[in-house]
């Protein structure tokens, strides 16, 4: 009897493709179900952020970086802005310094509720979504009472922050922390031992942690595959050095330990916060930024940990009033090419899983 042989065929998933996060276009080279090639295509969505800051003074620049990861915009907002205070040499005020940390973690949680939610909803989940979304809230109402927006901040300036919190502002926040923590036996519940949602995730999409760091891989998709690296405890930048925080880690590096890593990681945030609040000093909120602000001559590059991994700022400055040069760093990027790497020989409802919990955003990519 002749073996029975298939025929492979190339399909397209995207640009506009629901679980591809965003304008992506991963090209799938395809034998039945069977994922045996990936190709992404990147471009659909690049705006020339870093060009069009060569033609902005550096205050100017600083609405642009919320465009730049806008799921996590007051990281964006602070690389950018740590860049220029260290070419500058510009001392932050310290309660300036405990008011971005506060917003950096509530930021980092928002992010994870998004990825926690959405990624469940990718694989065939759809209450997290309505969970996620809801605590989501909650800290969105907390960033619209500081500085009038919900999604594109422009909150951390250069020098510190835009304005102080308001009074109802701590009050709030406390209450937000206390009831986040007894949400997480519910998300605990909802999918930790669900056995469908177990085999869609378990070994799935394996990351070996020299996979991982030839890649340039970074942050939980790091973390996951048993790294034990952040840069808040690493390369500590901000106050982050004041604050008692551990760092999760996991061992196998699938789909289920990156979901699982971005969960502990919300409670590590949860105490960050915590802890903040409990120090916040009084004082004042920004530094003394001349109108026509010069940095001397130089070049200088910055890097946080975000909710994806390092995200960096490269800023190179004449003299001028604006920047000679403005190159961002976003982790996307690197995990972006990780897909072709873990991605084949897997069930194209596999691929949606994985995409998912390497929590790529392609604004991040297309710069």
């Amino acid at each position: 009897m002749a073996e029975l042989r298939t025929e492979e065929f190339q399909v397209n998933m995207g640009p506009h493709h629901p679980s591809t996060h965003g304008v992506c276009r991963l090209v799938l080279t395809m034998d039945g179900e069977k994922v045996v090639a990936v190709e992404p295509v990147i471009g659909y969505l690049h705006r020339a952020i870093e060009k069009i800051c060569e033609n902005r003074t550096y205050p100017q620049c600083s609405p642009m970086m919320d465009r730049f990861e806008y799921v996590t915009a007051m990281s964006s907002d602070y690389v950018y802005a740590l860049a220029v205070e260290k070419l500058a040499q510009l001392e932050v005020p310290e309660r300036a310094e405990y008011l971005r940390v506060i917003m950096l973690e509530l930021n980092r949680i928002a992010s994870h509720l998004i990825f926690w939610g959405v990624t469940a909803m990718d694989i065939g989940a759809y209450t997290p979504f309505l969970y996620g979304l809801r605590e989501r809230e909650d800290i969105i109402d907390l960033f619209e009472m500081t500085c009038g927006q919900r999604l594109t901040y422009n909150y951390i300036r250069i020098g510190g922050v835009s304005r102080d919190i308001p009074k109802e502002f701590e009050p709030k926040c406390r209450a937000f922390i206390k009831k986040l923590r007894g949400k997480f036996s519910d998300y605990e519940g909802l999918l930790n031992e669900n056995p469908i949602w177990l085999a869609r995730t378990k070994g799935i999409g394996v990351l070996t942690p020299e996979t991982a760091i030839s890649y340039g891989a970074s942050g939980p998709v790091l973390r996951a595959s048993g790294i034990d690296y952040d840069l808040r405890r690493d390369d500590p930048y901000s106050i982050y050095d004041k604050f008692d925080f551990a760092i999760p880690t996991q061992k196998t590096g699938d789909c289920y330990d990156r979901f699982i890593q971005r969960l502990d990681e919300m409670k590590e945030s949860l105490k960050i916060i915590e802890q903040a609040l409990d120090g916040l000093p009084e004082g004042e909120i920004k530094a003394k930024v001349k109108p026509k602000f010069k940095p001397p001559e130089g070049e200088v590059y910055s890097r946080i940990e975000s909710a994806r991994g390092e995200m960096g700022a490269y800023v190179r400055s004449d003299g001028t009033t604006k920047p000679v040069r403005v190159k961002l760093r976003g982790s996307s990027y690197n995990h972006l090419a990780l897909v072709p790497e873990i991605c084949t020989d897997v069930l194209i409802a596999d691929l949606v899983a994985i995409f998912a919990t390497l929590d790529i955003i392609m604004p991040e990519v297309d710069r």
